[in-house]
C-alpha cells in the first residue's frame, strides 16, 4: 500500500482559474460605465487583479468583510481603470463593483476542466482547491459552477474559513498537514503570480503557472511549469508526471 507521504496531490487557484473570471468584469464595464467593445479589458482585468492582490497584501491578507474589504474592493476599480483614462469617484466604482459582484455567478467551468479532474481522480491524485476570499462569497462561485459534484468540500480551502491568505505560505502547509500530504508531491495551478507562483513555492509546492492572458512574472521565482491552457495542463499533470 502507498504510504501517505508519497500520495500526489492536484489543487486548483479558483477564480480565473477554474472558469473566466474577466466575463464579469467586462459586462460589468459595459453596464455601468458603457465601455466600447474596443476597451483593453484584458489589460484593464490584469490591473485590477493586480491592485487587489497589492491592497490586500497591504492590509495582511485579503479582508474577508466589513469597510475594509469595501474600500479595497472599490480602490482596485479605481486604481486600475485610472491606467486606462477611467476616473472613477469612490460611489461610482461601488457601483461598478456591485455589478461586478452580482454577475460572478453567471459561470462555468473551463472547457477541459472536469475531465482533467475526472481523470486526475481516476489516477488515484487527491484533487481540490485553493482559493481566497471571504468563505460565503467563493463558495456560492463553488455552488454556481457545481463543483462539488466534482471535487467535496472538505477539498476546498477558502483562506476566510482556514485564517491564511495566499501567498502565505502557512495555507499550503494548513493543506499539506491537514491532509498528510508531502508538498513536493503536490501540483498547484493558478493565474496570480503574487498569490499563487509566489505562495505554493515558497511552500515548497510544484508549480503550473496559468499564465493564459500572457502577462509578465512579478519576481524571480521560477515556476516548475508554464501553461496557457487546459490542453497544456492535462499534458503536464497526465503525460509527464
Amino acid at each position: 500500500m502507498t504510504s501517505t507521504s508519497r500520495r500526489r496531490a492536484v489543487f486548483f487557484d479558483l477564480d480565473d482559474t477554474l472558469y473566466d473570471h474577466l466575463n464579469p468584469f467586462r459586462a460589468a464595464l459595459t453596464n455601468i460605465l458603457s465601455t466600447p467593445p474596443d476597451f483593453p479589458y484584458d489589460q484593464a482585468y490584469h490591473r485590477m487583479r493586480y491592485y487587489s492582490d497589492a491592497l490586500s497584501a497591504e492590509l495582511g491578507g485579503t479582508p474577508t468583510h466589513g469597510e475594509e474589504l469595501h474600500q479595497m474592493r472599490r480602490q482596485r476599480f479605481q486604481l486600475a481603470l485610472a491606467e486606462f483614462g477611467l476616473s472613477l469617484a469612490p460611489e461610482l466604482a461601488q457601483t461598478v463593483q456591485e455589478e461586478y459582484l452580482s454577475l460572478q455567478y453567471a459561470i462555468e467551468l473551463y472547457d477541459g476542466v472536469e475531465e482533467l479532474i475526472t481523470e486526475l481522480q481516476a489516477r488515484s491524485f487527491v484533487v481540490g482547491v485553493i482559493t481566497n476570499g471571504p468563505r460565503d462569497h467563493q463558495m456560492n462561485k463553488v455552488k454556481a459552477l457545481n463543483l462539488t459534484r466534482l471535487i467535496p468540500e472538505e477539498l476546498i480551502y477558502i483562506s476566510g474559513a482556514v485564517g491564511f491568505t495566499k501567498p502565505d505560505a502557512r495555507l499550503f502547509q494548513h493543506v499539506t498537514g491537514q491532509l498528510g500530504l508531502a508538498p513536493q508531491n503536490c501540483f498547484y495551478i493558478g493565474d496570480s503570480w503574487r498569490n499563487d507562483v509566489v505562495g505554493a513555492l515558497d511552500a515548497g509546492w510544484k508549480v503550473l503557472w496559468f499564465n493564459h492572458r500572457s502577462v509578465e512574472p512579478e519576481s524571480d521565482h521560477q515556476p516548475h511549469h508554464r501553461v496557457a491552457d487546459y490542453q497544456e495542463i492535462a499534458h503536464v499533470l497526465l503525460e509527464r508526471m
